[in-house]
């Protein structure tokens, strides 16, 4: 059994932090390289409160959080402002689990309701698997940056892939 919820920092931000820090330290899904403190979290969801940007978590019959996703800005000058960025993370012992597109399905409709008009994913290109999850929703690959990050001893290509909704009725330059 699976269900979403709202996270927040109380209930959530540790659990999210071990989710965060096992990608940091095995995967190439954050380009970071060290683990987060959790200091860093209260920055974190204080910027996704601001921006009134989603965390949708997905939590199993015992209430423990199986994976999360989220949305930020894509950029910051004022003609992005259609556009977020998102990411989706999926506790190891749940992946490939249909959990990450539970979620994408539900930040979709986030976004929709906020009225964005595009959803953007930075993905390790090799992480076949979110590549493939990305596809199925709809994504379309739209550009490579080659060598854009080194990791584990090589470097990194980083594929973006991006979502175009049928959002706002009426796009304004407000």
């Amino acid at each position: 059994m699976m269900r979403l919820i709202n996270c927040t920092y109380k209930k959530h931000a540790v659990e999210i932090l071990d989710i965060l820090n096992e990608a940091i330290e095995h995967s190439t899904a954050l380009y970071d390289y060290k683990p987060r403190a959790i200091d860093s979290m209260v920055s974190w969801f204080k910027t996704k409160e601001q921006g009134c940007y989603p965390v949708i978590g997905a939590v199993d019959g015992q209430n423990k959080l199986m994976g999360f996703a989220s949305y930020g800005s894509f950029r910051n000058w004022p003609a992005y402002k259609y556009s977020v960025e998102h990411a989706v993370y999926v506790h190891k012992d749940h992946r490939r689990k249909g959990v990450a597109k539970f979620l994408m399905q539900k930040l979709l409709d986030e976004a929709k309701a906020q009225n964005y008009h595009v959803v953007i994913g930075g993905i390790d290109e090799t992480n076949t698997a979110s590549v493939s999850m990305h596809v199925k929703l709809g994504f379309t690959h739209c550009g490579t940056i080659q060598q854009a990050g080194y990791k584990f001893g090589r470097w990194l290509d980083l594929a973006f892939y991006q979502l175009v909704l049928d959002t706002p009725e009426i796009p304004n330059e407000d």
